[in-house]
């Protein structure tokens, strides 16, 4: 495994139940993503919608590719993968679940269902009970929605199966940043993978949010960070060269920086 993967961690003002207005905001991200050479492109927990528990399952969408069409084009042209977050309409429960809408280049769409709840989320949600992975360009990510990185078995799970990096996709606090900065850098130590965040920057639910996009690298040591609510990307790129015929024993060489924008 000899190339780099670049990872951009998207920080993009939400407007409140407006699915169309956030897609426009996303594909304005999705470009500058591009601009800086990105292979994947993450946006935060509920990025479509915002965080609305309450609206949640008038707001959720099928899990049909033609819904996500504006963003499967975006992938398609620009031969890059893209993550957005986006409440979906979840089998045969009447509760949507908390999703994650997964755009491949080849026009392929997949889904993931948030699978750890957080207090209050199950009066209005389902739960998930599948693991997701995506391999780009011989990387192996985990992904991890939120409170599903509250769960140490999550992520031990995901080491345990192969993933090189472990990818959270959130909604943060102010109030709870720095707990859940922490917990982020042990999952990283514990678990010898990197672990990049990718938080909201406009207030959502009541939430007030702080951005602070991030990534540890694979002993836990914060590697960058936004450090802000500003708009713009975090584009973290991870070279691990094998040493040794076991595929986990790696040297890893990380680098990452936030480059702003103005997405308006």
């Amino acid at each position: 495994m000899a190339s780099s993967i670049n990872i951009s961690l998207a920080q993009v003002p939400v407007f409140k139940e407006d699915i169309v207005a956030n897609i426009e905001q996303h594909l304005v991200a999705i470009e500058a993503s591009v601009s800086l050479g990105a292979d994947l492109v993450v946006f935060p927990e509920l990025s479509l919608t915002g965080y609305e528990l309450k609206s949640l399952a008038k707001l959720a969408l099928g899990k049909l590719p033609s819904n996500f069409s504006h963003l499967s084009q975006a992938a398609s042209k620009h031969n890059i993968s893209v993550i957005v977050g986006c409440p979906l309409v979840s089998g045969d429960s009447l509760k949507p679940s908390i999703g994650a809408v997964v755009c491949h280049p080849d026009g392929n769409v997949e889904f993931y269902d948030k699978q750890h709840l957080h207090d209050g989320e199950h009066e209005y949600c389902s739960s998930g009970s599948e693991d997701y992975f995506l391999t780009i360009k011989g990387y192996k990510v985990a992904l991890a929605i939120c409170a599903d990185f509250s769960c140490p078995e999550h992520a031990e799970r995901a080491k345990r199966l192969g993933a090189d990096v472990y990818l959270v996709s959130a909604l943060i606090s102010t109030a709870g940043y720095s707990t859940d900065a922490k917990l982020l850098s042990d999952i990283a130590a514990t678990n010898g993978m990197p672990v990049l965040l990718s938080n909201h920057i406009s207030p959502t639910g009541g939430w007030s949010v702080c951005g602070n996009n991030a990534v540890w690298n694979n002993e836990g040591k914060l590697v960058t960070s936004s450090e802000s609510v500003e708009e713009c990307v975090v584009l973290c790129t991870i070279t691990f060269s094998t040493v040794g015929a076991s595929k986990h024993n790696k040297a890893l060489n990380l680098t990452a920086n936030a480059w702003h924008f103005q997405f308006g």
